[in-house]
């Protein structure tokens, strides 16, 4: 059975790209069209990076390139061919190291057939969907000092005064392939509708932290670090003004039920509480304090003025 009615986004002017590169024309209802993120510059895996310069010269290269499995370079495993090619910035979102992220995107095809059914199948259910390339490039530089990172002294994946190591890669050469495969190098680099990965490194971040020992950290991990610093920051400005007020009130009820302790004594108490504490602390003052200074309401009721007989109600 011939594929017809699955999703196939075809653009104005995109059939005649497409038939440019098969040797007889084909119709709209012969191909499926897809998009796909081959890759983009925020650190992968391997603790490497593409540079901005080698995604633009990229996106020449892979015009025209097929689209195998697993990076087998066998005919019978290609699948797609890319018939368009650019790159772009991706609004509002950074790389793990907050450089405005771009990424290197493809239109590619395959054709419908009985024998691509199974495979158009897979990328529209999301089942196949993550990417690889296989490219050549002529510099990998160092993140740390700027040189050659097979020739330099630092370690891809390590921290140097708190800077992640990673090869940076530069003027690519050649693009011979890209791969659908499981797991890629690249996280963000897949078909694009519906990718979304998301990892749960907790658990294996915590470990690395209470071993007190020095440790290397993917990228994954650095960035979830990344976000739990910034929600720890903002707690903790939120738990000072917090206790900045707690400590305005308490010093209030102090000067009612014990004026005979001034401001620095109290302050030297309770430097060292906890928030509990002084909500307790608050709650015992504000007892004495009402012992000390009755609270009346603002309008009280008196028997001893009557008129017409009516009560009346005067302001204390």
């Amino acid at each position: 059975m011939i594929l017809t009615s699955l999703n196939n986004d075809l653009r104005p002017g995109e059939l005649d790209l497409i038939n440019k590169l098969t040797r007889h024309p084909l119709s709209e209802n012969d191909v499926y069209v897809f998009s796909v993120v081959l890759c983009d510059n925020d650190i992968d895996r391997d603790f490497e990076r593409f540079s901005d310069n080698a995604l633009d010269t990229l996106a020449k290269l892979f015009d025209g390139v097929t689209g195998i499995t697993d990076h087998n370079p066998q005919s019978r495993n290609q699948t797609a061919r890319i018939f368009s090619c650019s790159t772009e910035f991706v609004p509002d979102r950074l790389t793990s190291d907050d450089k405005p992220y771009k990424r290197l995107t493809a239109r590619a095809y395959i054709p419908k057939s009985d024998a691509s059914n199974d495979f158009i199948l897979s990328l529209d259910s999301g089942i196949t969907k993550e990417v690889s390339v296989g490219c050549s490039v002529k510099k990998h530089i160092c993140s740390i000092c700027g040189k050659d990172i097979s020739h330099c002294s630092h370690t891809k994946g390590k921290y140097y005064s708190h800077q992640l190591c990673f090869a940076v890669l530069d003027e690519p050469t050649d693009a011979y392939e890209w791969s659908f495969v499981a797991v890629p190098a690249q996280r963000a680099a897949g078909v694009i509708k519906n990718f979304n990965p998301k990892g749960n490194y907790s658990m294996n971040v915590e470990k690395k932290l209470l071993t007190g020992e020095e440790q290397t950290f993917s990228a994954d991990e650095v960035r979830e670090l990344s976000d739990l610093f910034r929600s720890l920051k903002q707690k903790a400005a939120d738990g000072e003004l917090y206790r900045s007020h707690l400590l305005k009130e308490l010093h209030a009820f102090s000067a009612l039920s014990l004026p005979e302790l001034d401001s620095a004594i109290w302050e030297q108490m309770t430097k060292s509480l906890s928030i509990p504490q002084l909500n307790k602390l608050i709650s015992a003052l504000e007892a004495k304090s009402a012992d000390v200074f009755p609270i009346k309401p603002q309008l009280s009721k008196t028997n001893s003025a009557a008129h017409s007989g009516n009560t009346i109600y005067q302001n204390i």
